[in-house]
């Protein structure tokens, strides 16, 4: 005999919200908005009879009946994601599915598409674009490339690439780059600096290392993505803060500069897999890729 089911939809926000323990953080992962998210649970209830949320202080709690469905949902997600994944692998057998956060897709993993399928002729890769937090089961992708702070998902097998190093940026076209470029670090704490809400930490690591009151930054200009950021850099709005590796074109061409150089921030680039599975593809991507991190030949 069928079961009712409730929607979909609703439970998989529901799913979302429960596992990341946030609204906000589910809108993020699934591409909605945060009123999306919480219709959706709002229904779920309404058809429920019942909450399945409490608010505990700032966060969210779930009731015994939420905790009951997150159990009962996350296991039947993380099962059709693994049989999703399976399926894809079946039907394009010769194509890892990497996701990447969009702005590390446009700006540095696309420019190197042509050497790496040069140089890894056998590789064929299927590249997402995902913004937020990738969640501990990477459903639909066979590896994620990361540019975060550990610790990693505990599920995920993990090949760290290198040391995150940022730096501030601005382009000679910024009405105040000539006296800008010629005074120390401390100078760009009066400066109302481009940020990016994607990276909220950046500028206060950066400050971090140099010695500098993070609570002091003045902070101007948000935008939703770092690719947005660095546009508005280029375009001459401001200084922004830039991982190197993304910059490194617009360093060697002029469009950007980077007066006060880079410094090692907390951090990692990683290629991550989950743990139980042992793709033959993942360690020969995974040492190009800690090769042109480092600089390796080109």
């Amino acid at each position: 005999m069928a079961h009712k089911l409730p929607s979909l939809n609703a439970l998989r926000a529901f799913e979302a919200a429960a596992r990341l323990e946030s609204v906000t953080r589910a809108a993020r992962e699934l591409h909605v908005t945060h009123g999306a998210v919480s219709r959706q649970i709002k229904a779920l209830e309404a058809e429920l009879g019942q909450a399945l949320f409490v608010r505990e202080g700032r966060g969210l709690g779930l009731t015994p009946a939420g905790v009951r469905l997150r159990d009962a949902a996350g296991a039947v997600f993380q099962q059709l994601g693994e049989s999703w994944s399976d399926l894809r692998r079946a039907t394009t057998p010769s194509a890892l599915v990497l996701g990447c956060p969009g702005s590390v897709l446009a700006r540095w993993v696309i420019p190197r598409l042509p050497r790496l399928s040069l140089e890894l002729p056998d590789l064929t890769l299927h590249l997402v674009a995902h913004e937020g937090d990738f969640d501990a089961r990477l459903s639909g992708l066979d590896a994620a490339l990361v540019l975060a702070e550990p610790p990693f998902s505990a599920g995920w097998q993990v090949h760290e690439l290198a040391v995150e190093r940022i730096g501030p940026v601005m382009s000679p076209r910024y009405a105040r780059f000539q006296s800008l470029s010629q005074e120390p670090p401390t100078a760009l704490m009066s400066e109302a600096l481009l940020h990016t809400s994607s990276r909220p930490q950046a500028w206060p690591a950066w400050a971090s290392v140099n010695g500098l009151d993070a609570e002091a930054l003045s902070l101007g200009t948000a935008f939703e993505h770092l690719y947005y950021l660095l546009e508005a850099a280029v375009a001459g709005l401001g200084v922004a803060i830039a991982p190197q590796p993304l910059v490194s074109e617009d360093l060697q061409s002029g469009r950007l500069v980077a007066p006060w150089g880079f410094v090692e921030a907390p951090g990692r680039w990683a290629l991550c897999c989950r743990d139980q599975e042992a793709d033959p593809r993942i360690g020969p991507l995974a040492d190009w890729l800690r090769s042109d991190l480092a600089g390796g030949p080109k």
